[in-house]
């Protein structure tokens, strides 16, 4: 089943329409107003110094705007970019080709550079310390290294799991910068800002009533704005106005919390165990889903915002759970409050 505000996954045509509300300068993008701040500095000063900016790592959720912050460095850089991700570079070989093709000054980003294997981290090594590759020629005893020399490029790696990063790998980045979730005022702005880009004015108090809604990720935000953006074109309105958002964030089954009808489910499940904990795949069997989408789909904003928890036992529902369901809270001890 598809799900509106799902982070992760999304389909091409999407992917090419958020290109094209995706900000490409400093005084576009909101928010992450540290991240933007040091990276200013540091931009500027690698142009004074007419070098190539230092390699740059950005972690975190996914949606939080990892790959608009390399486009715009590439563009503070007056660099080409080169964009790929991890699960794309399956050989050494694969890797060698585009560190070979990159030029003075290239910008070379990764996403998901967790899932880079073991082989291609090895090549990575020593291009990102030392700019060159060594290549095996050949097999056996007529196998022969060879140095190629790389131009001074700069690496941005991105990945929604820095826990699965090798330890060499990642200090070999100069920099590196966890993304966090958006407050409501910064993604209100953002929606705004990219009704524009779409011809299709949005009102601040529809605005504010999808930011709220989207679970801190201007991903999920943005998506949204265009599936409201439908109801509003086919009742013939001018601009997107609030009544006709909240009714179309009602028929999307989104309430005001972000939670669809998945995550409802999971959450009156958890609460109907009255303080007990459940396992996973009990909690799988019941919601007809499989472990892996519980577990990497259902749970993670869940998780990340205190309306579950895991423990050794399983899955428990936290006092907001009950309060999100208007329930009375039971505690580990069966009491209720």
């Amino acid at each position: 089943m598809e799900r509106i505000v799902e982070i992760e996954t999304f389909n091409v045509d999407e992917e090419s329409s958020e290109v094209t509300l995706r900000p490409d300068a400093w005084n576009e993008y909101i928010g992450q107003e540290q991240i933007k701040k040091n990276l200013g500095v540091f931009i500027e000063a690698s142009k004074k110094r007419d070098e190539a900016l230092d390699h740059v790592l950005f972690y975190g959720p996914p949606g939080l705007g990892k790959t608009t912050l390399a486009l715009i460095i590439a563009n503070e850089m007056n660099a080409n970019i080169k964009v790929t991700a991890a699960p794309m570079i399956e050989k050494s070989g694969d890797l060698a080709a585009l560190l070979t093709n990159l030029e003075e000054g290239d910008i070379l980003f990764i996403d998901e550079i967790h899932r880079l294997s073991p082989a291609v981290e090895e090549i990575l090594y020593s291009s990102m310390e030392d700019f060159r590759i060594d290549i095996i020629i050949g097999s056996g005893p007529a196998a022969q290294t060879v140095k190629i020399d790389l131009p001074r490029f700069t690496l941005i790696g991105a990945t929604t799991r820095a826990g699965m990063l090798s330890n060499p790998l990642r200090d070999r980045f100069g920099m590196s910068f966890r993304m966090n979730f958006y407050s409501s005022e910064e993604l209100a702005e953002i929606i705004i800002q990219a009704s524009s880009k779409l011809d299709k004015k949005i009102i601040k108090e529809a605005s504010y009533e999808i930011a709220k809604r989207s679970r801190g990720t201007p991903r999920i935000a943005l998506r949204i704005l265009r599936r409201v953006r439908d109801f509003a074109d086919v009742a013939d309105e001018v601009d997107i106005e609030h009544e006709r958002t909240k009714f179309a964030l009602e028929e999307l089954g989104i309430n005001s919390f972000g939670f669809d009808e998945m995550d409802i489910r999971l959450l009156k499940l958890l609460a109907s165990a009255k303080g007990r904990a459940m396992g996973l795949s009990t909690i799988a069997a019941s919601l007809s889903e499989d472990e892996g989408t519980v577990e990497d789909v259902l749970e993670p904003y869940l998780l990340a915002n205190g309306y579950l928890e895991r423990t050794a036992k399983g899955r428990k529902a936290t006092r907001a759970t009950y309060d999100v369901l208007n329930m009375d809270w039971v505690s580990d001890e069966g009491a209720l409050f």
